[in-house]
């Protein structure tokens, strides 16, 4: 079989900075979960998109918080967390988990997971895990985790974030 097609050869980006380093990623739509964890000082938690499944065998996880983050510096202290997995209206749990100087967890209801972290009472699903590895990713860290217990009791649509912003899928 032949293959006949015609090849251009594509120009570098004439501007390599942050903003469109980011803006062409954000093409890239992804979902929204919070990340928490029962830390030394309380329950503490934060928003992610940069979640994804690693293994099957054994459960694996992944996800990528910055470096400089405070509230990641607790849940690598607490050696695990919970991830709840956000249905289309919980954007205003994202935005919470995703400001500073707020009080993350009020007006929703929480649940511990079976290792002692929140999980967001009306997620669309939880995993609990324990982190297995953290290896230094640039400005961010990747974290692998290992899944130790699961539950997806929830049906719905899926909060979504594409182009700097959440969206529903259509």
């Amino acid at each position: 079989m032949t293959i006949s097609a015609v090849q251009t050869r594509l120009e570098p980006a004439e501007l390599r900075d942050q903003r469109s380093f980011r803006d062409t990623l954000g093409r890239y739509p992804t979902g929204v979960v919070v990340i928490a964890a029962g830390a030394e000082d309380g329950p503490v938690g934060m928003t992610v998109n940069s979640f994804t499944s690693v293994s099957l065998d054994p459960p694996l996880i992944a996800f990528c918080p910055m470096r400089s983050s405070a509230t990641w510096a607790q849940i690598k202290a607490a050696g695990g967390f919970a991830v709840s997995l956000l249905r289309l209206q919980h954007e205003v749990v994202a935005r919470q988990f995703s400001q500073k100087g707020v009080d993350r967890f009020a007006g929703h209801e929480w649940w511990m997971s079976p290792t002692g972290h929140p999980v967001l009472a009306e997620a669309m699903g939880w995993l609990d895990a324990a982190i297995e590895s953290v290896t230094s990713a640039g400005d961010h860290e990747l974290v692998v985790a290992r899944v130790l217990d699961w539950s997806a009791p929830g049906e719905g649509d899926p909060l979504v974030f594409f182009s700097g912003g959440y969206r529903a899928l259509s």
